[in-house]
């Protein structure tokens, strides 16, 4: 099972989930508006490997999901809250790691992208200096998946910043 965190309006997890039948992903999103969207296209799409949910990323990491059960967590344009004085609300940060660890199975991965160079820089601090990670290689053949916010930020000519970390601990 995989888990995205912050699908928007789903255009990376639509096209994701088609392109891997044989994965079951659950996609997560706080806004009612954008999780109804994403349902009404994957029931177009027929998918029968996506389950949405509407719900809080910190919540849903830390009190609803068992020990062991992820292969992989797909954060792709987390809000970088920009302002200083909001740094702390950033979805990457140093509780992160320890709460991905205890969800993903041995070996499992955690993809990043950002479009925000400094948040990047702290996502890479983050999870370099997490016990129970080494960095590994985000596959094209994900990376070839774009997000809406991806989309939109190619246009404009700004680049996109990916990290992956495996688990190393069992």
């Amino acid at each position: 099972m995989e888990l995205e965190l912050g699908c928007g309006d789903g255009s990376f997890t639509l096209e994701y989930a088609l392109a891997h039948p044989d994965r079951n992903i659950v996609a997560l999103e706080r806004l009612l508006g954008r999780i109804s969207k994403l349902d009404r296209k994957a029931h177009r799409a027929g998918l029968k490997n996506l389950r949405l949910l509407r719900a809080e990323a910190a919540y849903v990491l830390e009190y609803l999901l068992p020990s062991g059960l992820l292969d992989a967590i797909h954060v792709y344009f987390p809000d970088p809250w920009p302002k200083k004085r909001h740094h702390k609300n950033r979805l990457i940060s140093d509780k992160f790691p320890p709460l991905a660890e205890h969800l993903l199975r041995e070996s499992g991965i955690v993809y990043l992208r950002t479009d925000n160079t400094e948040y990047f820089e702290q996502m890479l601090e983050v999870f370099n200096a997490a016990e129970g990670y080494e960095t590994a290689e985000t596959p094209e053949s994900i990376k070839r998946v774009v997000t809406d916010f991806e989309q939109e930020f190619n246009e404009q000519g700004i680049p996109t910043c990916y990290a992956a970390f495996r688990k190393t601990r069992g």
